[in-house]
């Protein structure tokens, strides 16, 4: 890992592939699996998202819920509003591929919004890597 880069935290549903984790960590990131976190697996989704804004993680979700929570609870004055969210949004066989695509992106959007409070939202689909501010 470059010393410019950041070094992000991410907290990784349970229906997100383990490559996807390795590609995190062999950037130089932390990835924690649910299954290693001490969540049971099948938590309600709202206890997976107050457990990744919490760890002060990136929670990393193939699941279309997920991006619903963020939207509708996380802006504003409303619960998670500060959920760091990475919706990845493409077939589970090419999430790692399409990740490690969209990493630098990734690493650039959270820089943007260093010293500051901050929220990440990104989407990583099969031909789009969508971001918001």
């Amino acid at each position: 890992m470059r010393p410019d880069r950041p070094r992000l935290r991410f907290f990784l549903d349970e229906s997100i592939p383990d490559s996807v984790g390795s590609i995190l960590r062999e950037a130089g990131h932390e990835a924690v699996l649910l299954r290693d976190s001490g969540l049971a697996r099948g938590s309600a989704d709202p206890l997976v998202c107050a457990y990744a804004e919490v760890s002060e993680s990136i929670l990393v979700a193939i699941d279309g819920d997920m991006k619903q929570i963020a939207k509708l609870h996380g802006i504003g004055n409303g619960r998670f509003k500060n959920l760091n969210l990475l919706k990845i949004s493409c077939p589970e066989p090419d999430a790692a591929r399409r990740l490690k695509s969209a990493l630098s992106l990734i690493e650039h959007e959270w820089g943007v919004g260093a010293g500051k409070p901050r929220r990440l939202f990104v989407e990583v689909a099969s031909n789009v890597i969508r971001t918001v501010r």
